[in-house]
Formats: structure tokens, sequence, C-alpha cells
């Protein structure tokens, strides 16, 4: 499966637009000074990745929705496509074993095309059985036997339900199979008969055919509208306001999230439309597999623009969302996060929206979580939350969210320190003076440094770009030089210089800029490094330096213009 390209992009170049902007409170008058350095030749594809400011909010919003993209392709497979019913008998299995049909290839197609409905019924059951086996299922020998076109005839033999039951799960497991197996099964008709099943009196007939339709949504957008135009949203509607065993729920619910899935194109807005008040009621069900097939459902709408965000956002789900967050089943956990992560890929609105239903209340603690893929996904969505405005910044700041980010930076699997990583480059890029302060009093530093040596060139190139941001910070309060010796003290200048040598060129010339820039004149100077516990002593300098330079209002800090 392949990879969406990593979201990256060179700070220089994305701020060269700013340079007319600025003020004494905030980073935007330390860029002015970036456009004395060399511009280096980033590639395009990495500018339109990052989310910057310097842009105008649709266009960090349209790059975010480019980076969840990148994350919901790596992951869309944690939901099942398709389903394979391999139950061993039927339910009047006890009437049926005492027959012991056991037949060939030959005499089931025999049997598929005899007049009589016994014998046609023996030959469909023993062509079921034999594609409920749990290991390789003859599906392409039934397909290629001919036997598509009678299984679809047999759906509409209203007298005679176990053959339509037969028959309905017949089509089901072929239906499980590959594409090109799909295909002949929507081919051969059964698309509108398994429509017209899903009425059926007897309940069994009425869920295998739910079942089926699940499976030919499943294989792609085609065959999704073709089940959608088939009217088929509004039987399973009514299927799920009736009194239904949880097992028959279950299917229905599954067989929704498919009527969800898949985009190039997105299932049509009316479809939507029908089904997300269900989907809500859904929410609420005390089942986790319905639970989980809703959130997946919901996770699927929200994969889009912001008109489609809008639609799920609009029906009052995020509550429910965020507390589902916090369930301890991980296959409730994973489509409520991948939901939330989506919706704050969205307009500022939308996000403040997720932020007011306490969404980070959950996420400083899921960046701690014992699963690393909950980890990368919390860590994904805090990253789009920084891309905000600065008060979506703050907001961070406020919940704690600090601590735990730079506990994954130092600790995290290599996938979630990349997100952290992220997070903290739109965390540099978009906020002020005083929050980027407060990254630094964090501790953030350090295993930022550290991860200078990893291989991946993209994130080591975002990296010397928030060192760079730092560095322009402290410039701005005159409190550079003690920035370059804290940076020192951690190794810093030994890691960036040695970068100067990178076989990337970025890396090299990045690497020189900021040793050019911020490092070259300390030996002339002859300035002592100070130890490294007197760090926190520095930052406190720092934090006191800053705030007596500036004059805030009472509960409140003086508006600034954006970078």
């Amino acid at each position: 499966m392949g990879q969406m390209p990593l979201k990256t992009c060179h700070l220089l170049r994305a701020f060269k637009a700013n340079q007319g902007a600025g003020d004494c409170g905030s980073l935007s008058g330390a860029l002015l000074l970036l456009v004395n350095m060399p511009t280096l030749e980033a590639p395009e594809e990495r500018l339109r990745k990052f989310k910057y400011r310097g842009k105008d909010a649709s266009m960090r919003r349209q790059q975010r929705i480019a980076v969840s993209l990148e994350l919901r392709k790596a992951k869309k497979d944690e939901q099942s496509l398709k389903r394979r019913n391999i139950t061993d008998v039927s339910p009047d299995a006890s009437e049926q074993q005492t027959k012991g049909v056991s037949l060939t290839l030959q005499e089931i197609i025999n049997g598929v095309n005899a007049s009589d409905p016994e014998l046609c019924f023996q030959a469909t059951q023993a062509a079921r059985k034999m594609l409920s086996r749990e290991k390789n299922p003859p599906l392409k020998l039934i397909v290629d036997a001919g036997l598509i076109p009678r299984l679809v005839e047999f759906l509409k033999s209203s007298l005679h339900p176990r053959l339509q039951l037969e028959a309905a799960w017949a089509l089901t497991n072929i239906a499980s199979g590959t594409s090109e197996l799909t295909r002949a099964v929507v081919d051969g008709g059964a698309i509108q008969p398994l429509v017209e099943l899903l009425s059926s009196p007897h309940m069994t007939v009425c869920e295998q055919a739910v079942w089926a339709l699940g499976n030919i949504a499943g294989d792609g957008p085609k065959f999704r509208d073709d089940v959608i135009l088939s009217d088929a949203i509004p039987h399973l509607l009514t299927l799920v306001s009736s009194s239904i065993p949880v097992t028959f729920l279950r299917n229905i619910t599954w067989t929704l999230s498919n009527l969800c899935r898949n985009k190039n194109p997105y299932p049509s807005d009316h479809a939507v439309k029908q089904m997300l008040p269900a989907l809500f009621h859904l929410l609420w069900h005390p089942d986790e597999e319905v639970l989980s097939d809703t959130c997946w459902a919901l996770s699927y709408l929200t994969d889009g623009c912001d008109t489609r965000i809008g639609q799920v956002v609009d029906t009052g789900v995020l509550p429910r969302l965020v507390e589902l967050m916090s369930s301890s089943e991980l296959n409730v956990l994973t489509p409520s996060l991948r939901t939330v992560g989506n919706i704050v890929t969205g307009t500022d609105h939308q996000t403040q929206l997720a932020l007011d239903a306490g969404i980070l209340a959950v996420l400083p603690q899921l960046l701690t979580h014992p699963r690393s893929s909950i980890q990368k996904e919390a860590a994904w969505a805090l990253s789009n939350v920084a891309a905000g405005p600065r008060q979506h910044i703050q907001q961070l700041i406020a919940c704690g969210v600090l601590p735990p980010l730079v506990a994954v930076l130092e600790n995290g699997e290599f996938k979630v320190q990349k997100e952290a990583v992220w997070t903290v480059a739109n965390f540099t890029t978009g906020g002020t003076v005083d929050q980027l302060i407060q990254l630094v009093q964090a501790g953030v530093l350090e295993p930022l440094i550290n991860l200078l040596t990893i291989p991946d060139t993209k994130i080591v190139l975002i990296i010397l770009d928030i060192l760079f941001f730092i560095l322009q910070a402290a410039e701005k309060i005159s409190q550079k030089e003690n920035m370059c010796l804290l940076i020192e003290g951690l190794g810093g200048i030994d890691r960036i210089e040695a970068l100067q040598l990178h076989e990337n060129r970025q890396i090299a010339l990045t690497a020189l800029n900021i040793t050019e820039r911020h490092f070259s004149e300390e030996e002339e100077t002859g300035t002592t490094l100070p130890a490294r516990d007197q760090g926190h002593e520095f930052l406190k300098h720092l934090t006191n330096t800053y705030q007596s330079s500036t004059t805030p209002k009472s509960g409140t800090r003086p508006k600034e213009s954006p970078l």
C-alpha cells in the first residue's frame, strides 16, 4: 500500500511572504531576519503540505486535509472491507444433516439447474457449504461453473425461503472475494433482488441479504453507489429502528459503514443525510461492535472537505465521540479518535467545537496510551490543533499537553515522534513569543536535538527549522546568546555542525545558515558555556526578561498580528 508524501516544508521559504509584518511582542518581527538567509530550493510539495502562518485560514485547513489523508491511508485497513460467513451449518441444520447432503461439483451444477425446488435447495446448500470453508474456499470455481445467474434467480423464490437463504449466503461469500468475483455477483443482477429481500418476513433471509450488500458496497465506490441507487438505505434504516437481535444490528451497522466508505467520489450528499440520524442514534448503543462500526462510518464521512465535516459535526456527535475516546476497548477508541482527528482538520470553528466538547481533556492522556498507534493518532490530532489560531495553542498549553509531548519526543516510537515533531513545528510557527518560551521551558530542546541524528531527512529539516525559529525568538527579546549557550550545552552545535556535511543539500545548507548566523562568533567572544543544571536558571531569566518587556492587560495578552 502506497504512502502519501510526508508533510514537510522549509520554514524559511514558507515565511518569506511575511517580511513586511511584525511587532515587538511576537515572532512576526523576528521573521524579518529570515529574508537575509539564502533561499533553499525546497520541493514545492513540501510547501503545499506544511501548515504555516502567512496563509489564510482556508489554505491552512486545506493543507491539514492533505496531512490527514496520509494518516488515514496508512490506517485504512483497520476495519474489514468484507466478511465471509463461515458458520458451519444453516439454521435448520438438524434437518439437513440427517439427509447427509454431500455433492460433487458436477452434481451441484446439475442440481442448481434442475426444475425441482428440493433438488435446487440441496445443490445450493452444498455449494454454500463449499464456499463457507474456512481455508481455500473455491469461490472462483463456483463462479466459473456459471452458477451465479441461477443463485440470483433463487433470491426471488419467495415461496422457498430456505432456498433464498442458501442462495443469498452463497452470493455473500462469493462477494467477499476479489473485486473480480464481486463484479461477477453484481453483473449477475444480484443487487436489486438482495435489496428486496431486506423486506423479507424471514429474519435469517433478511440478515443474509444485509451481509451480501455489505460485501458488495465494501468493494469500492462504484458498487457502493450501485447499492445506494437501488434504494437500500431506507430499507436498512427501517431495520435499525425495529426490534432485532444485536447480532443482526451489528451486520446492519457494518453495512452502513461500508456505504459511508471510500472516496473519488464520496457517497452522495443525499445518502449521507439519510444515514446520519441513524448513525447518531447508533452512537449511543451499548454494544461495542455496533459502536465501533458506527465510529468508523463517521470517520469516513469526516475524511474530506469542511462541508463533509460540517455535516457530521452539525448532528451534535462531538460530545459522545469525546466520551468514546476514553473507552478501554481499542476497537471503539481507535475509530472515535480517528473521527475527532479528522474533524480538527476542518475549519477553525469546527476545531473550536471539538475543543469545546473536551478533546483536550483526553488527548494528552492518549499520548501515554500503551498502544503506539493510539499515541500517533493523538499526536496527529494535536498537531492539527496547533496549526490553528493562537487561542487554540494557548488551550493546548493550558490542558497540560507539553510534558507528555516532550516525553513522546524523548521515548516514543519513531512514528509517534514524527507526529510530535509536527506538533512542535506548528506550535513554533503559529505561537507567540510567550507561548514559545513555555515550549522551551517544558524541555523540548534536548529531545529535538537528539533527533537530529535520525536518517529521516524531512524530519531533520523540520527540527532545524524549529531551532532556527527558537533562536530568532530569543534574539527578539535580547536573549539569543543565552539560548545559543543552552543549545550548545545540550550538544546541539556539534550536531548542527555535523549536518553541514550531510548528503542532503537542503539539510547541509540549513545547518550552515544556522551555524553562521547564530554560532560563528562564540569562540571569539570567549563566552563560557553554562553547566547543564544551569539551564533552568536561564529559562527563568528568559521568562522574566520577556515579561518585563511587555505590558499585559489584566487577564488578557496583548493582541498580536499573525505571523
